[in-house]
């Protein structure tokens, strides 16, 4: 047992003393099963990189079955404890980079207050993995670990896809019947096409919130792939993510992605809308046509836009957002890219700077640009003042400013120098900067001045270090 959430536990009526015992370590790294587990693989399809795979499934995640506590119903899936029905010549297993990086990112990204699976522990299984983590040649042994994430359902878009394509029609429906009966029931009265309309509508906007949430803190996913999307609105599958330090709207994280740059950061809004018309198409069986579904993604489109409007002016303190407010919170993000400042540092910094235009140095001091030039301190200067001028415009007062800003621009991110740290160590038989961690990103908007080392721009050799900026689907 290398580490567990207190917080998911609670969620499963277990108690955290269970994780000192044998039997735990022994059950969630996938070599006993407890009385009443009935374990089982999904099989989905998808659409990866933009074009149909067929069929894929869980080839590394085992579903050890459901519970049900007093804080509701939880898929318990083990993610690398072995060969599943659908691994087809891969081992099933998981390296401890990569579980690492899974927990820790899980529960950081739940307490940034972003819709995500959880997970409630990691396990090291004392066993060598052969990886190749870039695919080139340079295989080699890493120790292996399970982490068994948790989450109301693992039901994804590809899950849906795949009964289309096989034109398994009748248990399409009765997939699609389960989950709203299960997971919406408030839809559960509607009949016939009308039912799965509203479904429909509702995971296109949970979908939507998910994903300006990532777009607010600077989250990466790297491989938004239709089977890697939840019904529920969820963030799943923890990969090649990656948050963002310079701020740069054509970063991805993935090495996979680095000639396309399909999944890079300010794609992913457009990315997830498409990725509902790839859902939409496998619904119009059950919904007797494409016509409704079709107007459905329009409004999608419209309110994906607002959404991502009114997050930028909440992340600046603005009020209103519309007219100069609006055009004042759009404008923030060219300087953050021509300055190359760090997004997470640069607005913590803004909720504490005074309403004054002459702040630019303190925030430059955020920037990754070897010299400033007199370019980019002029353009910092001068939308510092059409900012300052709209909070003035505003009167809003600056206590009530700053707490609302505070609340939506994190202060610690999990950035991914962080967890490799954390990996190093941990490869070392050290496990107590992933301790450390965890702790940090339980509050993540809280001062924690004795953390405070880890409110700091990535250090130079995290620049091109695999693990840190370079990962891949192995990751």
């Amino acid at each position: 047992m290398l580490a567990g959430s207190r917080e998911v536990a609670a969620l499963l009526d277990l108690d955290p003393a269970a994780f000192e015992t044998e039997l735990f370590a022994q059950v969630f790294a996938g070599n006993q099963q407890l009385p009443g587990m009935e374990p089982y693989a999904a099989c989905y399809g998808g659409h990866q990189f933009g074009n149909w795979a067929g069929q894929l499934g869980d080839g590394r995640a085992i579903t050890l079955g459901e519970l049900v506590s007093q804080h509701g119903r939880w898929e318990l899936q083990l993610k690398g404890a072995g060969p599943t029905p659908y691994s087809r010549t891969a081992d099933g297993r998981a390296v401890l980079r990569s579980s690492v990086r899974e927990f820790l990112c899980s529960e950081a990204m739940f307490h940034l207050g972003i819709p995500t699976t959880r997970a409630l522990s990691l396990v090291a299984t004392g066993e060598a993995v052969v990886r190749d983590m870039f695919y080139d040649g340079n295989a080699r042994p890493e120790p292996g670990a399970v982490v068994c994430r948790v989450s109301p359902s693992f039901v994804r878009f590809g899950n849906f896809e795949l009964l289309t394509a096989r034109k398994s029609l009748p248990l399409l429906g009765q997939l699609a019947d389960y989950v709203i009966e299960t997971h919406q029931p408030e839809l559960a009265a509607l009949k016939g096409p009308e039912r799965y309309l509203r479904w429909f509508e509702h995971v296109a906007r949970a979908t939507c919130e998910m994903v300006v949430h990532w777009m607010r803190v600077g989250f990466v996913h790297g491989v938004m792939n239709t089977d890697n999307m939840s019904v529920l609105g969820l963030t799943i599958d923890y990969g090649p993510y990656g948050f963002l330090d310079a701020y740069d709207p054509d970063w991805t994280p993935n090495t996979t992605d680095a000639y396309g740059r399909r999944y890079r950061y300010a794609h992913q809004p457009d990315v997830a809308l498409w990725n509902l018309s790839c859902f939409a198409s496998a619904l119009v069986p059950l919904v007797g046509g494409p016509t409704q579904l079709e107007a459905a993604l329009h409004a999608a489109v419209d309110q994906l836009s607002g959404h991502m409007d009114r997050m930028l002016c909440d992340k600046l303190g603005f009020a209103r957002c519309d007219g100069a407010a609006l055009e004042v919170a759009q404008g923030v993000l060219p300087v953050l890219h021509h300055c190359e400042l760090d997004m997470t540092i640069f607005f913590r910094r803004l909720c504490e700077l005074p309403e004054d235009a002459s702040q630019a140095d303190a925030l430059l001091s955020a920037s990754y640009a070897a010299a400033i030039s007199d370019a980019q301190r002029g353009q910092l200067t001068s939308w510092l003042r059409n900012y300052v001028s709209q909070l003035r415009e505003e009167a809003r007062p600056e206590a009530e400013r700053r707490a609302a800003m505070r609340a939506v621009n994190p202060k610690y991110i999990l950035r991914n120098y962080m967890a490799q740290l954390a990996i190093d160590r941990a490869e070392q038989g050290d496990v107590s900067l992933i301790a450390e961690l965890h702790e940090l990103i339980r509050q993540p908007y809280a001062e924690q001045p004795e953390r405070e080392q880890w409110f700091a721009k990535r250090p130079d050799w995290a620049a091109n270090r695999a693990g840190c900026s370079m990962l891949s689907c192995s990751s």
